[in-house]
């Protein structure tokens, strides 16, 4: 056996990160995802397609709960390559209904676009968010973050330090960050068969990796998985969230039990499960 990355070759690098192959029906979780995001759309007020940049891709959807209320900002995951925020919204009844607003942020998709270009965007949406949160009754000084597997990802380069100054925005324009099944380290992902369509390289590893990116004392962040996912996945959490812990950040890590890499969004807008508590507890709420 050829090592490569700590203690895999490359068969088990490639098992480690196919999170598809964790659950029987993927395509019908992602349809699930579909469907209930176009009936928060139907059902509830929704600002769509709010451009954030100048690229056809740089848009929000927005759902606002009422005057002053926090900002529950979420990027979708799809490993950089799938989904949009059209696919993003399940969560939005339940936060709605507790009087947090919901933003859902699309960006351009890789292999088209660059993980700099990924993160940017992201960045450049929050930008936004907090510029603009009176425009639709959102209190710009209680903006959270969260995302799910890239979002995850994209989360930890949210909650990143020594970016903020180029997009005017200050150090603490986030108050809470919540990251499902996120990837924090990228040389595995380097190594795997995922590069195929990132084209990451060693710098670019190190540009985007959040785990080397942490801030001191960072805002609290709920970090959590899905009891079925791959040891990898599961390991990547568990070290991000000791690296935060170490640099003074609080930090609330748990295994979502019965849930996967998929439908553990499920969860984040009902109160009666531990991550849905945890995100009204993070909130304030």
């Amino acid at each position: 056996m050829t090592v490569i990355y700590r203690d895999m070759d490359q068969a088990a690098i490639d098992r480690g990160y196919n999170a598809r192959a964790t659950v029987d029906d993927v395509d019908a979780l992602l349809l699930e995802y579909t469907s209930r995001s176009a009936k928060a759309r139907d059902t509830l007020h929704c600002l769509e397609d709010v451009a954030y940049g100048g690229h056809p891709d740089e848009v929000i959807d927005i759902f606002p709960a009422g005057p002053n209320a926090p900002i529950f900002i979420f990027i979708h995951g799809g490993y950089w390559r799938a989904l949009s925020q059209k696919d993003s919204a399940s969560m939005a009844p339940g936060l709605v209904a507790k009087g947090i607003s919901l933003v859902t942020v699309n960006y351009s998709l890789a292999p088209s676009a660059s993980l700099d270009t990924i993160v940017h965007q992201c960045r450049l949406a929050l930008s936004w968010v907090w510029e603009n949160a009176a425009s639709f009754g959102g209190d710009r000084d209680a903006i959270y973050v969260g995302g799910s597997s890239a979002g995850g990802h994209l989360t930890g380069m949210l909650v990143a330090s020594g970016w903020h100054s180029d997009f005017g925005l200050p150090e603490r324009a986030i108050k809470g960050a919540v990251s499902l099944s996120g990837l924090y380290e990228l040389e595995p992902i380097r190594l795997s068969h995922i590069n195929e369509w990132m084209k990451l390289d060693l710098a670019g590893v190190r540009r985007n990796s959040p785990q080397g990116h942490l801030p001191k004392a960072g805002c609290p962040i709920v970090i959590s998985y899905g009891e079925t996912e791959t040891a990898e996945f599961k390991r990547q959490s568990i070290d991000y969230a000791k690296a935060w812990t170490l640099e003074g950040g609080a930090c609330n890590l748990f295994e979502a039990t019965g849930r996967n890499h998929f439908d553990i969004i499920f969860d984040l807008d009902n109160p009666e499960t531990r991550l849905g508590r945890a995100v009204l507890d993070l909130v304030g709420f």
